[in-house]
């Protein structure tokens, strides 16, 4: 709807100022949009398929001959300009895809799951791309289910569940709703049983906020806890096999305010 592809059912929004409604042509010369389905043309070569996106916005040929340059070497694929996309891995075309998206400069870009099947290599460099956009002053309105990529992207997080919005601010805002501390994830002793040993944890006035992942899987939270694992073993008499100390995650944040994992 925001990209003025489909009518809202009822209410509107604006889109750099302009109604979503009323002003569908201004808003889609303002927007560069790159879907979550790849939108390219297999017999079409990558510079091929950025300049027809650029001749639809009318831009200048010398312009986006330029431009053009410049966005295929930004994203490495300047030595498979001219070769025709089919020929092209997921990972490059999704690339290409991304410049189709940004070729006429848009004040606005929505990113759709832009990293969704990427290797690690290509996902890092469409990461590194979208930031330097982010540094133009570009308003970018990115949808993703990895919580990673929603961490090292955003200034500002909505968390939707089921079509309602449930929390929202800045990363270090929600997941400071969680509280302060590390969380310290471990097993225990084949012999031991969780729920044996987390009411001992809970005497602990430093730890917060234990739970049980499995029969012998434990997390909890604690302050200054990497320093302190010591004295938590100590204290309730158990022996840590696996463990792991991390900060809050947007996962952690997810989880605590719908009750499950992603995806469940």
């Amino acid at each position: 709807m925001l990209t003025t592809i489909l009518p809202p059912t009822s209410g509107t929004a604006l889109v750099g100022g302009y109604d979503i409604r009323r002003h569908t042509r201004r808003i889609r010369e303002l927007i560069g949009v790159c879907p979550q389905e790849l939108s390219i043309y297999g017999n079409l070569t990558a510079r091929e398929n950025i300049y027809l996106i650029a001749k639809m916005h009318k831009m200048k040929k010398r312009d986006y001959r330029e431009r053009t340059d410049e966005l295929l070497g930004k994203m490495g694929l300047t030595n498979r300009a001219d070769d025709k996309v089919r020929k092209y891995s997921f990972g490059m075309r999704r690339r290409v895809n991304v410049l189709m998206a940004v070729v006429h400069d848009p004040e606005i870009i929505f990113f759709d799951e832009p990293s969704t099947s990427l290797d690690p290599q290509s996902r890092r460099v469409v990461w590194d791309f979208i930031k330097d956009f982010q540094h133009k002053s570009r308003t970018i309105i990115l949808t993703t289910h990895n919580m990673e990529e929603a961490d090292d992207l955003s200034e500002y997080v909505v968390i939707i569940d089921h079509g309602r919005v449930i929390a929202s601010g800045t990363t270090e805002e929600l997941k400071g709703t969680l509280g302060a501390g590390d969380i310290i994830t471990f097993k225990i002793d084949s012999f031991m049983h969780s729920q044996d040993v987390i009411p001992r944890i809970k005497r602990l006035d430093f730890v917060d906020n234990v739970r049980s992942i499995d029969d012998k899987t434990i997390e909890l939270r604690a302050m200054d806890g990497l320093r302190r694992i010591s004295e938590i073993i100590d204290s309730v008499h158990i022996k840590m096999q696996d463990i792991s100390i991390r900060t809050n995650s947007l996962e952690d944040v997810f989880i605590s305010q719908t009750g499950r994992s992603l995806r469940d």
